[in-house]
């Protein structure tokens, strides 16, 4: 662990030559659309649909109002009386402002306070904090308590820490994203899928020597551990060693990804052509894309017209590769291989969260009241 701490704590104090985002990707990431915010985790992790449904129902179900519940939980504050498990769980729920969540943290300190030898395989709060924060833009609040040495071990799960990463990655705030990379893996948080996901994100929007050597580590020691690294992860790993003119430390870990078979990839695989000056075999590759006689039902390669631009400036030397390049330029616009996303868009773009599909294929057919089939109980109820 000490090989990825020493390089990681330099990192401790923001610096002024760190800019965030890299050269030609100032558009903002997709979302639905482009032009939405930037995210990285899906729907299916962060919950917050699910978080803002149990807050009502929380609400709903209350036997007195919002304003009486933190008024018994004050008093019980000052006498120092135990505070109980779904006492915490509800004060998190019932939170509408940033007054409420300094009484929610309040709580939060007593309770671990009472239960730190106690929590182990009980209810997980610290991604229900988190996905409060992240509903109110408390992102401060939650860099705050989870560096708190005090409440070491009530965020010993790595969502609390994804989501955390997360919210701050959609604000631009990337260097306190690494500080919290950081102080996951001071904590010992096991990383998991995701996590490396946000990682070498993170480095990647940094876009420094000092967050090259971070990534190039945190992946080093996945591989030792066994660690599951996505494609969506080593995308992100590619294209900073581009950003950095490592170009064979791209190479290398483009050729290690399992199924380079996505949009992100081809135009990454055009990268590093260009910046390897294989230019034959790079002409080749976007014939070979025309060539292709595909169904309209098989997803096509698209390349990104900004990594387009960067193949004709490249290729500008060369009057002959330049007209074949043109002529095949104009191709792939009629054939539609051409998309306005840039790399940048591309990398940061979520997909769709597999869960939803399989949602919609268990989905309810039978009224669990009439026992009929549902769209005839639909009329009757």
């Amino acid at each position: 662990m000490a090989t990825v701490l020493r390089p990681l704590e330099r990192l401790r104090a923001p610096r002024p030559s760190l800019h965030p985002g890299v050269t030609g990707s100032g558009s903002a990431c997709c979302r639905c659309t482009l032009g939405a915010k930037r995210y990285l985790l899906t729907d299916s992790i962060v919950k917050l649909k699910e978080f803002q449904h149990k807050k009502m129902a929380i609400a709903y179900n209350l036997p007195g109002t919002k304003e009486i519940y933190f008024r018994n939980l004050e008093e019980k504050l000052t006498q120092n009386k135990l505070i109980l498990k779904e006492e915490l769980k509800n004060v998190l729920h019932l939170c509408q402002s940033r007054e409420d969540v300094e009484l929610a943290k309040t709580v939060i300190y007593r309770y671990h306070a009472e239960n730190r030898n106690f929590s182990l395989g009980e209810y997980k709060f610290g991604p229900v904090f988190m996905r409060l924060c992240y509903e109110l833009d408390l992102e401060d609040s939650a860099v705050e308590l989870i560096k708190d040495k005090h409440l070491q071990g009530f965020f010993l799960d790595s969502t609390s820490f994804n989501i955390l990463m997360d919210m701050l990655f959609t604000k631009g705030k990337y260097q306190s994203a690494l500080e919290v990379l950081i102080e996951m893996k001071n904590q010992d948080v096991r990383f998991s899928k995701d996590t490396y996901v946000l990682a070498f994100a993170i480095c990647y929007k940094l876009n420094s020597p000092e967050s090259f050597k971070i990534c190039t580590t945190l992946r080093e020691e996945a591989l030792i551990k066994g660690d599951i690294i996505s494609r969506r992860a080593s995308c992100f790993a590619v294209a900073l060693a581009l950003n950095q003119n490592q170009v064979e430390k791209a190479m290398s870990i483009f050729s290690q990804i399992m199924n380079p078979e996505s949009i992100t990839c081809a135009n990454l695989n055009i990268l590093i052509h260009v910046q390897s000056n294989m230019l034959e075999s790079l002409i080749k590759i976007l014939q070979d894309t025309l060539d292709r006689n595909l169904s309209k039902f098989v997803k096509r390669h698209a390349f990104s017209e900004e990594v387009l631009t960067k193949v004709r400036e490249k290729l500008k030397d060369s009057p002959t590769l330049t007209a074949r390049f043109d002529d095949i330029y104009g191709k792939l616009h009629i054939n539609g291989h051409v998309t306005v996303y840039t790399l940048d868009a591309l990398l940061c773009h979520v997909p769709r969260d597999k869960k939803s599909n399989t949602l919609l294929l268990n989905k309810r057919t039978v009224s669990r009241r009439t026992l009929q089939p549902l769209s005839r109980s639909l009329l009757t109820e």
